[in-house]
């Protein structure tokens, strides 16, 4: 075999060795159902998320405050502070809780997030540039009656192979006019998972 002969084809085995262990990336997906249930790793899921936010939102609004109301009571969304370790979309959790509640129109929101843009509105229409007849002034903003807030916890134990994974959300419903908590509930699950050797 030449010289030549031999340095193409060692040229040619080490490129496929370098593709071969290089960095892969997924080029190929489809969609799923989000509604189905989600194990792929032991970190907060989509689907521990839903299934949280469904029990806590329906004992909410089976809850006198809710329930026993004349009129939907005026409710502001606010934070769910992250006790745990991991890096967890909060904000993402409470979206979730804000919609679902709005999808039985037992209650109404202000939003403390739009307030700035609100600010902003107010002096644009009436700086002259609207419309007098249609411009919105300020002082007509409608308070609200509650503020609805909580936390997540987790709690992780390993022993060998052996993992488990607790998460618990609890919610706050405060009365804005007596600082008075009217409703507290929390939902809790906890995940096995087993370790298992990857072979490379």
């Amino acid at each position: 075999m030449s010289k030549n002969i031999y340095k193409y084809i060692m040229a040619g085995l080490c490129t496929l060795a370098l593709t071969d262990c290089g960095p892969r990336a997924f080029t190929k997906g489809d969609y799923d159902d989000p509604d189905k249930v989600n194990l792929l790793n032991d970190q907060f899921s989509e689907s521990d998320m839903q299934a949280m936010v469904k029990k806590l939102v329906d004992s909410l609004i089976a809850s006198r405050p809710i329930a026993k109301a004349q009129t939907p009571p005026i409710v502001m969304v606010t934070k769910l502070e992250n006790k745990t370790d991991e890096h967890i979309d909060t904000q993402s959790i409470m979206d979730m809780v804000k919609v679902d509640l709005a999808k039985t129109g037992a209650v109404q929101f202000v939003d403390k997030e739009a307030r700035g843009d609100v600010a902003t509105e107010y002096e644009y229409q009436n700086s002259g540039m609207v419309d007098a007849k249609t411009a919105k002034s300020k002082g007509r903003q409608i308070g609200a009656d509650y503020i609805l807030n909580g936390r997540l916890d987790s709690i992780v134990q390993e022993v060998g192979k052996d993992k488990t994974v607790y998460y618990k959300i609890t919610l706050n419903l405060t009365n804005l006019s007596t600082n008075i908590s009217v409703w507290q509930d929390q939902d809790q699950i906890r995940k096995i998972f087993k370790k298992h050797h990857i072979s490379m």
